[in-house]
């Protein structure tokens, strides 16, 4: 099964939630009026987590409604999908 890599720019996140409204399961509003990645781990700036197949077209509509772009998807090759 093919896995995918999405990174996440927390610090430009503007708090708009509409992630979460698509994916709750993986993005969760912050107390800091931004949202986290779950499972997400810390690569630098950005928080990075590996998905598969399964989970992808929620994690693309997730990176396709955000307004400031933030969410990046990667194939296994480094291709960006989104």
């Amino acid at each position: 099964m093919a896995k995918y890599k999405v990174v996440f720019v927390r610090k430009d996140c503007i708090g708009a939630f509409a992630c979460v409204a698509v994916h709750a399961e993986r993005w969760i509003p912050a107390d800091d009026g931004k949202v986290n990645l779950t499972a997400g781990e810390q690569e630098g700036d950005n928080f990075v987590v590996w998905i598969d197949e399964k989970e992808l077209p929620k994690m693309k509509e997730s990176a396709e409604v955000c307004p400031v772009n933030v969410i990046h998807i990667y194939d296994e090759s480094g291709k960006q999908i989104i």
